[in-house]
């Protein structure tokens, strides 16, 4: 089993969207079985909380499920769990890395590194302080990224047949 995990700041913005976008890329492309996905934040903002309510409405919009989601913190016990572990942004990205035992520093990556469409993306934005737009945006920026960490997977692991 793969395990990937996604990291931003609350975990109800981005790191959801992008847990939601990339288990639904992976089912389709027959890993669902293969890769664990979830997501969770640094700070402990919004525990328990379901993501954001623009964030759930874009997705559904898009064919996304994120009704089962709930926030969570990121947790040291993470860096022996997860194969991937992917920051949203730089901020978070420092955050976790400066925690990160050295033995799983490979693990750390910022997320967009796997865009081919966004290339001059190297952070997925925070929608939260704007409107519809940047939620739209967000989820462009994590379908594109989603689908080249997905073949980052297949090409290093060489088992999932997409």
């Amino acid at each position: 089993m793969i395990k990937v995990l996604f990291v931003c700041m609350g975990n109800i913005c981005r790191s959801p969207t992008a847990e939601a976008v990339f288990r639904h890329q992976a089912e389709t492309s027959e890993a669902g079985n293969l890769i664990f996905v979830d997501s969770a934040g640094t700070h402990s903002y919004h525990i328990g909380e379901p993501p954001d309510e623009r964030a759930r409405k874009i997705a559904k919009q898009h064919g996304y499920d994120m009704k089962n989601i709930r926030a969570r913190q990121f947790k040291s016990k993470d860096f022996n769990t997860f194969q991937y572990i992917l920051a949203m942004d730089k901020h978070n990205f420092t955050m976790l890395n400066n925690i990160c035992p050295p033995q799983h520093s490979h693990k750390l990556e910022m997320f967009m590194q796997h865009s081919t469409n966004f290339t001059k993306y190297k952070e997925v934005p925070d929608p939260y302080f704007g409107g519809h737009k940047g939620f739209e945006k967000v989820l462009k920026l994590i379908e594109d990224a989603s689908a080249g960490l997905l073949q980052k997977i297949n090409t290093t692991h060489n088992k999932i047949n997409l």
